[in-house]
């Protein structure tokens, strides 16, 4: 749980980064270019752990999860943010939770019980409930284009989430993310290539820090912590401390976008690690 936690901390600022990166920067490349970076930093540790290839059935798996965190939560995540906020993401990727327990029922073989799913439905509320009053902006209009690819965002994550859990617990959770890095390497380096060349490499400081970020602890870093923590916990149980990375994105996108931050935030997050916390008990 404490490794989990840590990941998702990582993870928690992603949106925020993801949304001062696009201010300047193409989305397609930010989506593609922080796979790459991340793919260089994989190759320095699979080279120095000596790390063994994965089998043919594991390089499977491996496309599976490079699919869903490697090309499809960046791409989709930065092309949504290039147009809404990332307190509007925090709307929408609440149900990244519930998406990722489906995703291990259906991937990973897991079953849990009725009282773990009512307590995931009681933390996923709660964290609905206060996302839309106090931070995204939910309109009667109909979906937007951007609220499309966060969901479509969604679906991607909550497999790759899952497909690597499941795998980390014989590959290891670092090689995991690693090989699904170099494996996809030359899809994104040909991608990132081509958008830089067309767009250009232009940017402010702030930019290039939050491509900076996503491409080291969003892609890389932060999911050494958080597939060991599916692996050992179990990817539907330990996938729940997801329900508070909305509350804490709130919390990084108030200092950086200068939203106010109410009493009703404290109260949202002791309710959500409440729920998070009942998740554990329900075995």
């Amino acid at each position: 749980m404490a490794i989990g936690a840590l990941g998702i901390l990582g993870f928690s600022f992603s949106l925020p980064a993801t949304r001062l990166a696009v201010a300047d920067l193409d989305p397609w490349l930010v989506a593609f270019g922080r796979a790459t970076v991340a793919a260089l930093l994989a190759v320095v540790y699979l080279r120095a752990t000596r790390a063994p290839r994965p089998t043919a059935r594991q390089a499977r798996s491996l496309a599976i999860v490079a699919l869903g965190v490697v090309v499809g939560f960046p791409l989709f995540t930065s092309l949504a943010l290039a147009s809404e906020t990332a307190a509007h993401g925090a709307v929408v990727i609440a149900i990244l939770p519930a998406a990722t327990a489906v995703a291990a029922v259906l991937r990973a073989g897991e079953r849990p019980t009725r009282r773990f799913w009512v307590a995931s439905a009681a933390g996923l509320v709660t964290v609905l409930a206060f996302v839309a009053t106090t931070g995204g902006e939910l309109t009667t209009a109909g979906p937007q284009a951007a609220d499309l690819y966060l969901l479509a965002a969604v679906a991607l994550c909550g497999v790759g989430y899952a497909e690597g859990g499941a795998l980390s617990r014989t590959l290891g959770a670092a090689p995991t993310i690693c090989w699904a890095l170099v494996l996809s390497a030359p899809v994104t380096a040909t991608v990132a290539g081509v958008a830089a060349a067309t767009t250009g490499l232009h940017a402010g400081p702030t930019a290039w820090l939050g491509f900076a970020y996503v491409s080291v602890v969003s892609m890389f870093l932060g999911f050494f912590a958080w597939y060991a923590g599916l692996a050992r916990g179990g990817v539907a149980r330990v996938g729940q401390i997801q329900l508070a990375q909305p509350v804490l994105t709130l919390g990084w996108s108030a200092l950086l976008l200068g939203e106010s931050v109410s009493a009703l935030t404290v109260a949202a997050a002791l309710a959500v690690l409440a729920s998070v916390a009942a998740t554990q008990r329900a075995r």
